[in-house]
């Protein structure tokens, strides 16, 4: 019979992530800059929600994006195009995800000097992303309602470790088998704490209260 080795690796395999976002964020403490880091499925919204969100805050406080795809720079063009604000795309070299050491590497050819709010727009995916921490202070996410009320149950760390859970495109509700309450129930028996806010982009439905959720926190940060 072979002769079987077993290591004990008691490091934590995300530890070289968890330090580069520990940087990540000493880094933007020293500039003042708040950064949400915010995630979805692919065809949320994100990209529309966000054009919307920053043209309410862009007279209010100085933001930077930073838009994250495999190919192209379609969304971090329609944001700039929309609101004026400085617009970053990162290309990952086709990962499902940005990691903090990524973060940071991209920290260093985008000038963020007198930024208050930092906005990163991660890949659409509601799992790789959800397992790194990008060096965000918060992290927000989106469920959509044509996405159904029964993902909480299906991606479960996602909304664990979002701060923020946005339910987008509410104006659609009336087409779709999706129950709001269950949805919050599923969401906060992960995360008791997670704050859980209807919004449409379009109707501009909890838009208002979205936009104090981030000018508190950007104020609070300083």
């Amino acid at each position: 019979m072979g002769e079987v080795r077993v290591i004990e690796v008691h490091e934590d395999v995300f530890a070289q992530n968890n330090h580069a976002a520990a940087d990540v964020r000493q880094m933007l403490a020293d500039n003042g800059t708040f950064f949400i880091n915010v995630m979805s499925a692919p065809g949320s919204g994100k990209t529309t929600l966000l054009t919307a969100l920053i043209s309410r805050l862009k007279d209010k406080v100085n933001i930077a994006e930073m838009d994250v795809d495999i190919e192209s720079s379609l969304d971090a063009q329609r944001v700039a195009d929309a609101t004026g604000v400085k617009s970053l795309q990162i290309h990952n070299g086709g990962l499902c995800h940005i990691d903090a050491d990524m973060t940071k590497r991209a920290l260093q050819d985008f000038d963020i000097e007198g930024v208050d709010l930092l906005i990163l727009e991660n890949i659409g995916n509601l799992v790789c992303p959800a397992e790194f921490d990008t060096g965000a202070h918060k992290n927000v996410m989106l469920l959509s309602v044509p996405e159904g009320d029964d993902k909480p149950l299906k991606y479960p760390l996602m909304f664990t470790v979002s701060d923020i859970v946005l339910i987008t495109k509410t104006d659609t509700m009336g087409f779709f088998n999706f129950d709001p309450d269950k949805a919050k129930e599923r969401i906060l028996k992960l995360n008791p704490n997670a704050v859980i806010l209807p919004v449409s982009a379009k109707t501009g439905e909890g838009m208002e209260e979205l936009e104090s959720l981030i000018l508190d926190a950007v104020q609070k940060n300083k």
